[in-house]
């Protein structure tokens, strides 16, 4: 048999399997780590053939991002520094959700906080899982438009500069590699898309 055929074989039969028999099922879990934002587990999980396997995972209770635009096109971004990085990043209003908090209301507190915004037109866009690896945290992302300036209310270790940027500016960086943030760069470009979308309806 031709060695690069038969490689691909087992690839062909998991294809053509139900998705649902992907599945995998706890056996145990037990918490290793819990911190103030995160919570780290270590699980045995049963695979779909019976045998079990090690799941190391990451408990987040989920974020929500932010797109300013202004009526110029600008859109607001924040620069921010990032301690795991040891680097100062372009970024988007984010934070995550606090325990009962409806998210709109998550969208609007971070838009204050990070941007000094307040909002009269926001505008759910949708959502994206940024680490299905080792996490299960969830980001949802919106549109905030018709906006009025304010001052910025960071928490107490926590500081940022603000710029207003033309939305085409924003996608060149994406481009030009100054965006490292993924979740700046998947929300910059679903919104992006839906802004012209819109335009074009």
């Amino acid at each position: 048999m031709n060695p690069i055929f038969g490689s691909l074989f087992p690839i062909q039969k998991i294809i053509m399997q139900k998705s649902t028999d992907l599945i995998e099922q706890i056996k145990n879990s037990d918490e290793i780590f819990k911190g103030e934002l995160l919570h780290a587990f270590k699980d045995t999980a049963i695979l779909p053939d019976g045998n079990t396997s090690t799941r190391e995972w990451i408990k987040h209770p989920g974020a929500c991002a932010i797109v300013p635009i202004f009526e110029n096109g600008d859109i607001m971004m924040i620069q921010q520094y990032r301690y795991p990085l040891k680097e100062v990043c372009w970024e988007i209003p984010a934070g995550k959700i606090d325990p009962g908090e409806d998210i709109a209301v998550t969208a609007e507190r971070e838009l204050l906080e990070e941007a000094g915004l307040k909002t009269n037109d926001l505008i759910y866009i949708g959502k994206f899982y940024p680490c299905v690896g080792y996490s299960d945290e969830v980001i949802h992302i919106y549109a905030a438009r018709d906006l009025e300036l304010t001052e910025m209310n960071t928490d107490h270790d926590e500081f940022l500069i603000r710029e207003r940027v033309p939305f085409s500016k924003a996608i060149d960086m994406i481009d030009n590699h100054e965006i490292p943030d993924g979740k700046t760069v998947i929300c910059l470009l679903r919104v992006w898309r839906w802004l012209n979308d819109e335009s074009t309806s």
